[in-house]
């Protein structure tokens, strides 16, 4: 699909299309969601920028243009034909998380979204994506989905709390652990 005109102002009174026609209420839920997967994409556009790693840059690539897919996904109910996130989406996340998490020492207490700027970046992108799946719930709730972009984002933001760890790692940046204490 080619965009020739950026500037259409159908939505300037708040609503939009979804791929097929129907008009919505920017305010939807469905969109919501698919805002969300594109400020994910942003920022994890954002993060790369600020890595110095790249197998993890590669990465977050791929992720970048599955997210293409997502947002297609979510904008096209589901009688319409747009490409959708499928298992082997969801797998391919599944063996990097198998891979990377082997390479770090186990959690023992709950740390903070902290560490370089890429590793933050990675932890915010977690943040975004949980939104974007809490929208999707929503969303799933309210009509038929497909459910494995639900799956999808869950798998995501383990990753990617999984890869700021290992950014931080290679780095020499040790976690900062949270305490949970009455006086702060």
């Amino acid at each position: 699909m080619r965009i020739s005109k950026v500037v259409t102002k159908k939505g300037d009174k708040g609503t939009t299309s979804l791929v097929g026609g129907q008009v919505v209420s920017k305010s939807s839920v469905r969109v919501e969601a698919y805002g969300d997967v594109d400020e994910l994409n942003s920022i994890l556009g954002l993060t790369r920028s600020m890595l110095h790693d790249s197998q993890i840059d590669e990465i977050l690539r791929k992720i970048q243009n599955t997210l293409f897919i997502l947002g297609a996904d979510l904008a096209a109910p589901m009688d319409k034909a747009v490409p959708r996130i499928e298992a082997v989406h969801v797998h391919r996340l599944d063996e990097i998380i198998e891979e990377y998490n082997q390479t770090l020492a186990p959690l023992k207490e709950f740390i903070l979204p902290c560490g370089c700027d890429a590793a933050a970046g990675l932890h915010l992108s977690r943040a975004i994506a949980r939104r974007a799946e809490r929208h999707l719930v929503r969303l799933f709730e309210q009509e038929k989905i497909n459910e494995t972009a639900l799956v999808y984002l869950n798998r995501l933001s383990d990753l990617l709390f999984i890869l700021a760890r290992v950014v931080n790692t290679r780095k020499g940046i040790q976690e900062d652990q949270a305490h949970f204490t009455k006086n702060p």
